[in-house]
């Protein structure tokens, strides 16, 4: 690997700002606002509108619909049974 041309990669807290939730995980973002984590050590806050805690597929609360494929789509089209 060249030298000097990757991102620094390091430790950073995602906080969930619709639902609190916070998670520790690597990135390559840096930011300026900092949390104390519950290891005791400091860490990059980084701020996400969205995550698996506030996510409606994961929530269960996403409602799927009951599509049919091509040949369902086309009976019903044309009353065949």
């Amino acid at each position: 690997m060249k030298k000097d041309i990757h991102p620094e990669y390091q430790k950073v807290v995602f906080l969930d700002t619709s639902s609190d939730y916070k998670f520790l995980g690597g990135s390559t973002t840096s930011s300026d606002e900092t949390i104390e984590w519950e290891d005791g050590n400091t860490y990059p806050l980084i701020r996400v509108e969205i995550s698996s805690a506030s996510h409606p597929f994961y929530t269960g609360k996403q409602k799927a619909d009951k599509v049919g494929g091509r040949i369902d789509r086309f009976k019903k089209k044309y009353n065949l049974k």
